[in-house]
């Protein structure tokens, strides 16, 4: 079992080797060889750690990737994310789009150990979350791309912050753009960044509404295809099931690619969020079809996205600390 392990997670870490996206930053104080020096294993560590977890579980991949999703909409790319309630500080984890949903956590402790091992307090919990982030979108057969570091971990998080700024499933086409847009991101950045839907699974409760009562007239939402409808009601029922999990792209639920927005198209987008891609803006509908028809220019837009999300409002300089524990600020 030990060596068939192995030999996965060297064949994962070959999916490193096709064509990497280079970009420049818009932020000088973040640039891809940060740790050459002062850590030059590290990139190699994160995607040693990640390759492992991914293939223990192949679901870990989108979940490494929402995690740096859901820490940049809040306060920026900070790791406020990841820090447990102590010290005055209330964590994020428990806010509504983290609540029995973010996951992965474990992931990034053992990365930040091995790290602190090799090189103490340098490399920060904010960059591991920007680097697992791409590894795992890699692993997954999805676009490669040289991540801007430099990032510092805050000393604070923000659970109103997580309420209000994260988009729901639930949440309007213009409420969505708007908290994009609040994050200097814009329609491009959400519909490209939206694909991350390609792989991972969301629970009954994040889109039940839309199978019994999405207008407040006890109707099934019109856009959704009905016969995709009563198959999700088969594991989503009027009450229980919560925390039922269904796969967000059901063509290929693992594998990062242009599937997702094909089903868009096909009125088999599973969250709310997701299907007012194609019904709410001509602008949107455009770029799913064009996604939809190029895989590659898909993944050449996803990258870009990824790199703009990366760059929200990062701690450079004497900000903010490098933790010596991704869960918790280091004391005074």
């Amino acid at each position: 079992m030990a060596q068939s392990m192995s030999f996965f997670i060297f064949i994962a870490l070959l999916a490193f080797a096709p064509i990497c996206f280079s970009f420049k930053s818009n932020n000088d104080n973040l640039y891809p060889q940060y740790y050459y020096k002062s850590c030059p294993q590290a990139l190699e560590i994160v995607k040693s750690v990640v390759a492992k977890a991914v293939a223990k579980e192949a679901r870990m991949a989108a979940s490494l990737l929402r995690l740096h999703f859901h820490d940049c909409f809040v306060k920026g790319c900070d790791a406020s994310l990841l820090l447990d309630s102590s010290n005055g500080i209330v964590t994020e984890k428990g806010s509504n789009p983290n609540k029995n949903s973010a996951r992965g956590f474990e992931v990034l402790d053992e990365i930040k150990s091995a790290l602190e091992k090799e090189c103490p307090q340098t490399v920060s919990c904010a960059d591991i979350l920007a680097l697992a982030a791409r590894d795992s979108t890699v692993l997954a057969g999805g676009p490669n791309w040289e991540v801007p570091l430099g990032r510092r971990d805050s000393r604070s998080a923000s659970l109103s912050g997580s309420n209000n700024n994260i988009p729901a499933p639930t949440n309007t086409f213009d409420s969505i753009l708007s908290k994009f847009k609040r994050q200097g991101l814009d329609l491009v950045d959400l519909v490209a960044l939206s694909g991350s839907h390609t792989i991972g699974n969301s629970r009954c409760t994040s889109f039940r509404q839309r199978l019994y009562n999405q207008s407040g007239n006890n109707k099934p939402d019109s856009t959704l295809d009905q016969f995709y409808a009563s198959q999700l009601r088969n594991r989503c029922p009027k009450s229980g099931g919560d925390q039922n999990l269904f796969f967000l792209d059901f063509v290929s639920p693992t594998k990062f690619d242009n599937s997702y927005f094909k089903l868009l198209l096909a009125s088999k987008g599973l969250l709310n969020s997701d299907q007012v891609l194609t019904t709410k803006s001509e602008e949107s509908l455009a770029l799913v079809k064009q996604y939809a028809e190029n895989n590659a220019l898909f993944f050449d837009h996803f990258a870009k996205s990824m790199v703009k999300m990366g760059n929200i409002s990062p701690l450079t300089g004497s900000s903010g600390e490098i933790r010596k524990t991704c869960r918790k600020i280091n004391s005074s």
